[in-house]
């Protein structure tokens, strides 16, 4: 019999983002007990994983910090409530890597892989075009077209990114809905022949670049474990 071997790790994960997000979303003072849970969520999930993955969760810090100071506070993707960077964000984008990661290699989806893959592929394309036609939504739809032709040239990703399209349209969901932040209604809110839903449906695309940056810095701290890592993967 199939068994769930980690639901101590993404099932955890699933419940502190809802957490998180709806007491940052009450009001300015809450974001304080958001930061704390989602910190000590953290260093939880860390005690529980692999020396491979407590490595990533580390280097998913410091990418995450970038990729947010560039795009939310530089380029202004997207806007924080409070027009700030959370301390909670990097350590929730680490957090849900690592999610994924042990949502992939649980023995009940690793035994239904190909049909889990074509369901959720189906779903991914559905899920955008709904978004495209109903909430004009082309910048998410431009962004699953790139993890379409992601997919293309790298298939062996396939389970971890459908994975994790999914997890980020629960936490982009829960996020704009409860005020956590905001997506503009156009691209970088300057481009306006490219519109965009808040959320748009395939911003998990970044992801592939959060994913890159990780393994990157893993392969520079440890090149004789990354030929390991890479194996696995």
């Amino acid at each position: 019999m199939l068994k769930v071997r980690y639901a101590h790790i993404h099932i955890f994960v699933f419940a502190v983002i809802w957490l998180g997000l709806y007491l940052d979303g009450i009001e300015k003072s809450m974001q304080m007990y958001t930061n704390i849970i989602v910190i000590m969520a953290y260093i939880w999930v860390y005690r529980f994983t692999s020396s491979s993955v407590k490595q990533l969760m580390l280097f998913g810090l410091l990418v995450a910090f970038l990729g947010e100071v560039l795009f939310a506070l530089v380029f202004g993707m997207y806007t924080y409530r409070l027009q700030n960077l959370p301390i909670y964000v990097p350590f929730g984008h680490a957090l849900i890597y690592s999610s994924v990661y042990y949502i992939v290699k649980e023995p009940l989806v690793k035994a239904y892989e190909k049909t889990i893959i074509k369901i959720l592929y189906f779903s991914m394309i559905t899920y955008s075009l709904f978004w495209l036609f109903f909430a004009n939504d082309t910048f998410g739809f431009i962004c699953m077209l790139v993890i379409l032709a992601l997919f293309k040239r790298y298939p062996h990703t396939k389970l971890f990114f459908l994975f994790m399209y999914f997890t980020i349209v629960y936490l982009e969901l829960l996020g704009t809905y409860y005020g956590c932040w905001q997506w503009p209604e156009v691209w970088f809110d300057k481009v306006t022949f490219i519109s965009s839903a808040n959320p748009p449906s395939g911003i998990s695309v970044f992801y592939f670049g959060f994913d890159i940056g990780c393994l990157w810095l893993y392969k520079q701290y440890d090149k004789k474990r990354w030929s390991r890592l890479k194996r696995l993967r």
